[in-house]
């Protein structure tokens, strides 16, 4: 089995949304108003006490996951899915801020707003 441990790939999942790659699937496991303020695009809300149960009702354990959660609880959620058998779980280190620096599409409130205003 191989299992990808990769943290800080933000990157390369700009550049995989940018060309429509296919098979890979954004958990983001924030509090739910911070989802609701922003998120990556096309990111699914999965509440943390939830997670491997979720992962484990819905997606194969091959699947690529990408996780968004608040830096604290990003490494042990990330682990939990690992030890659930997920081959593939990469950590997307640096929260929103990082992944809008590389240039990554948000949707939410926040974005709504900021739409308005210009």
């Amino acid at each position: 089995m191989v299992v990808t441990t990769s943290s800080s790939n933000i990157e390369t999942l700009v550049y995989r949304l940018k060309w429509g790659e296919p098979a890979l699937t954004i958990l983001d496991i924030r509090d739910s108003e911070a989802y609701r303020q922003e998120h990556i695009m096309g990111a699914v809300m999965v509440p943390a006490s939830q997670l491997v149960q979720v992962a484990t009702d819905s997606l194969e354990s091959i699947r690529d996951i990408y996780l968004m959660a608040d830096d604290a609880q990003l490494s042990q959620a990330a682990q939990s899915l690992r030890d659930a058998g997920y081959e593939r779980v990469t950590e997307l280190n640096g929260g929103m801020e990082a992944w809008k620096q590389a240039g990554g599409k948000t949707e939410g409130l926040a974005t709504v707003n900021t739409t308005k205003n210009n």
